[in-house]
């Protein structure tokens, strides 16, 4: 145990937050998503909730100020509807630290899997929401 820093930062993801540079984004996956396929630094973090998850990477990663959305879910297949209440629970999760962040870009699902294969890292979670995997994009600290 660090003292700072929330016990479900495995020392993994630990290692990855501080490896990545500005510009590099980390997907965080729901549980179903097919994250060895799109890239090959997986990290799991089984049974943890996206929402624990951006609480407490978020207290130690700033999130990019230069790029209008730092943040990205995927959006809806065609016919499929999204569940609001899943954005609402990471923009909450999001607003601790970042209060600045009001929304979060959507993008189509192919997209998506484009963004992983040339993301830092992907965490698998224990994240069960429909629609439920996120993109953060790193910043610079300033001040």
């Amino acid at each position: 145990m660090l003292k700072g820093i929330s016990p479900i930062i495995s020392p993994a993801l630990l290692e990855i937050l501080a490896r990545m540079g500005h510009g590099d984004e980390i997907v965080l996956a729901d549980a179903h998503f097919p994250g060895e396929t799109f890239n090959t630094r997986v990290i799991r973090a089984d049974g943890l909730k996206i929402p624990a998850l951006l609480e407490a990477i978020l207290q130690l990663f700033e999130l990019d100020s230069y790029v209008p959305h730092p943040v990205a879910m995927m959006d809806a297949v065609p016919g499929d509807q999204l569940d609001p209440t899943v954005e609402q629970s990471y923009l909450k999760s999001i607003q601790l630290t970042h209060p600045k962040i009001q929304s979060v870009e959507r993008v189509e699902r192919f997209e998506f899997y484009e963004r992983t294969r040339s993301a830092f890292a992907v965490v698998m979670t224990g994240e069960t929401a429909k629609y439920g995997n996120v993109i953060l994009k790193k910043g610079v600290i300033t001040g």
